[in-house]
Parts: structure tokens; sequence; C-alpha cells
């Protein structure tokens, strides 16, 4: 046998497929989740794959398994697959899916989380540990287990379900990610979603008291500000209700302007509401169109060190009241860059809001597989980025678009093993990913080169 060659319009998506099959991620899923279907040709768990390497290659929903996956054989075999079954088959192991496929999947990915030991193997000696937690919507005009009517932006008329997620922030990582009924809140799972977090961090007491939760005001009802602190963390949270907000501004004296924001003030409270623990209080107010102002009230037990770092501004020894003011409120402001951002990616990136079905374990497997995917362009990114700062700044649309849809050539040895993968050298990041192709540690019979 001789050498053999394939065209593939996502060669370089191939590294990942490798380093992914190296790391053993994969097999810890085909260990654990056991779906019950009929075996006609494939196994359900390389269905699984199969749309697990849709979401990878940009697929908008598993009907594109079809366009981007099976004519693609090279990339499939990359990725440990002989072949790539017909996207109604892979849809059809989805609706096979059960709760307990569901939760299978879930400790299948907290193993492989934990293996992986970035947000897990975290430094709380070091530094502090920053967890976001929110919900976003997932609108559909489908029906469908727990799709109904709730809070879907501006258009009140939407069904759907609900994403509850917990980020770690420093690490762009998703901890856990749980899918709710349409009319489900923070308020109401917040706890549910924390309480798995810690399950997946096995955080110690020791490791809450180093560890920041930051909130919105779905979550920032007292008795769950209460809750948070007696379990030893540190808050960051917008109060709920805007009525105690403007209460508690009746009693401020004097406003802080923002320096780069005209419009909106800000001030200690010094008699704010009493919680578990010592809270900085702060009243925030903001001009509206019509010239009246919108209030909130942020609640603050972190240290000032972790404001300043969060926030991007310099540590000062001595700090005025301003300073930390003004650390507490861009504080909070940067959690716009934290989950708000993530959540944005993946639904512009790995098309979040467009995979839907009917049945809810159905759509938790897709969310999981999803969850899945965000990881590995999130780890193969920080790995790559050690040797080419530069691809950091990748997020997950771009790494999906540009870095891994880099045409090329795979060849193949007599034995059928992957030995070449040649890139275009005319699209512009196939040359830094060359350069940073080292960190990934790919297996030395595999050389990665421009054509």
């Amino acid at each position: 046998m001789k050498k053999s060659s394939e065209y593939s319009a996502r060669a370089s998506l191939m590294v990942v497929g490798v380093w992914m099959r190296q790391q053993g991620i994969w097999a810890e899923v085909e260990e654990r989740v056991q779906v019950k279907q009929k075996v006609v040709k494939y196994r359900p768990a390389e269905k699984l794959l199969d749309g697990l390497i849709s979401m990878l290659a940009g697929a908008s929903g598993l009907v594109e398994i079809n366009s981007r996956v099976r004519p693609d054989e090279a990339l499939s075999r990359a990725f440990g697959r002989e072949g790539c079954a017909e996207q109604s088959v892979v849809s059809q192991t989805f609706d096979a899916c059960t709760s307990e496929n569901v939760a299978q999947m879930q400790q299948a990915l907290a193993q492989v989380y934990r293996s992986h030991r970035a947000a897990y193997g975290h430094d709380y000696t070091a530094g502090w540990q920053v967890l976001d937690v929110d919900m976003s919507a997932l609108p559909t005009d489908s029906q469908g287990e727990g799709v109904e009517k709730g809070y879907f932006g501006p258009n009140r008329r939407h069904r759907g379900r609900q994403v509850g997620r917990v980020c770690a922030t420093l690490y762009d990582e998703i901890v856990v990610q749980q899918l709710f009924s349409g009319k489900r809140q923070l308020h109401h799972s917040l706890r549910p979603l924390l309480r798995s977090a810690e399950k997946v961090l096995t955080l110690s007491r020791a490791q809450r008291q180093r560890t920041l939760i930051r909130l919105d005001s779905g979550g920032g009802e007292q008795a769950h500000v209460n809750w948070l602190l007696q379990r030893g963390y540190a808050v960051l949270v917008k109060a709920h209700g805007t009525a105690r907000a403007k209460k508690l501004a009746q009693s401020v004296t004097a406003w802080t302007t923002d320096p780069h924001d005209d419009g909106r003030q800000m001030a200690f409270v010094a008699l704010g509401y009493q919680y578990a623990k010592p809270t900085d209080q702060v009243v925030v107010r903001t001009l509206k169109q019509d010239k009246t102002w919108a209030y909130a009230l942020l609640v603050c037990s972190a240290p000032y060190n972790l404001l300043c770092q969060l926030a991007h501004r310099p540590y000062h020894t001595q700090p005025s009241a301003t300073d930390h003011l003004l650390s507490i409120v861009y504080a909070y402001d940067q959690r716009g860059g934290g989950i708000e951002s993530q959540f944005k990616a993946d639904k512009s990136g790995l098309a979040m809001t467009a995979r839907r079905k009917r049945r809810f374990s159905a759509q938790e497997m897709l969310l999981l597989l999803l969850q899945l995917a965000h990881h590995l362009l999130v780890w193969s990114r920080s790995a790559l980025a050690r040797l080419h700062p530069p691809l950091a700044r990748l997020g997950i649309r771009r790494l999906i678009r540009d870095l891994f849809a880099i045409p090329g050539q795979a060849c193949f040895d007599p034995d059928g093993h992957l030995c070449q993968i040649v890139l275009n050298h005319r699209v512009p990041l196939a040359a830094p990913l060359v350069r940073a192709s080292p960190a990934l540690s790919l297996p030395h019979q595999l050389a990665l080169c421009l054509d």
C-alpha cells in the first residue's frame, strides 16, 4: 500500500481532533454515556461525536452534517471516525437520550474538566477564583417539553426555555450549564447551579473563602446574598429591585460622577441594609433619555486588590474613597465582558439558539455537547497562545470561522494513520497555527506544515 492524501475544507480543525483523541477526552464520554439505541452501522457514541464535529465545523444545526462533515472524510478520520452518519440518524440518537444519559454526560464532562486542570487547578493561595452566574433565554417558535412563555427580552409573546450557567471568568470556562423551563429565572436557579459548580470544582470551605460570586439583580435577593456570604463566598451583586436603591439614594448628600460617563453618578451608602456579613453598598444612578434617574444598588464584600484586578485599575496601598468606589462599580461593569460576552460568543459562534429539539433531554444533550465544543476551542486556543500570543484575542466565532477552517491536504500512511497535514499558506492564520502547533504536543509522527 502507498501513502494516500485527501483534501479537507477544514484541515486545521483536524489538529483539534488529533489533540482531543490524544487527551482521551472523547474516550471518557464513550465510557460513561450509554444510549440505549439499536446499532445498525454506527454506535450511539459515534453519532454523538458526529454532532460534536459538526458544531466545531461551524454548522448551525444537525441538518448541516450532510454538507459540512459527511463529505469531509479526512476530517472525520482525524477525530477517530471511519465515516459519518446521516444527519437524520444523528438526530434520532439525540431524541433517544434520556435524563439518565444526560446525567452520564454531565459526569463525563465533569471528569474531563477536572483532568484538564485549568479553573479546577486554580491556585487559591496565589489569587482569587471568579465565578459569574447568569441565565440566558433560548427562544423558539416550536412546541416542546419545557417550552413556556417567559422572559425573552422585549417581545413578551415569545416562548422557549432558559439555560443557566456558572462561568469561571478568568479562564473563559463553563463550570456548569443546565437547561430549565421557560418561566425559570435566576432567583429560582441560583442555588442549584452553585451547588453543582461546587461539586464539579470540589470546593472546600477555604477555597470558597477565596472565590468571588458576581451576579446581576436576578440573583440579588437578600436571602440569596446572605446564603452566599454564609457559605464563605465574597460577593459582588446588584441588589434585587430598584425601590430599595431609590430609597437609599435619598440619604446621599454628595455624588461622585463617573470620569468616563457624565450621565452616571455613584456614592457609598452609610446606613445600608443588613446582611449576614459586613458589606460595602454603593448606589449608582444613571440618567435616562427622559432626564430622570435609574437607580441600582451594588453589594460588595470583595477585597480592594481583587476589585482593582477585575476593574483594570491601578492598586493603591492607601486608596481614597473615590478609588474604592470606582473599583467596585467598574469591577461589576466587567461582568458584561465575562459571562454575558461568553453567552453571546456561543450564540454567534456555536449557534446555541439555533439548536432546538422537542424533547427536553435531547436539548440538554445538545447543550452539553456545545459545552464540550466550547472547552475544546478555549483549551486549544490557550495552548496555542503560549507560543503565539496574538491567537489569545480570537473569540469563539473567529476560531471556528478562521483559525479552524483553513483548507489543506491530509496525508495518511499505508496503515491509514494521519501522518501529515498541509495547510494552504495563502490563508493568513495558517502560518501562526503552524508555528504555535508544538504547544499542543501532537504525536511526533504527525507533521503540520504549509504547502
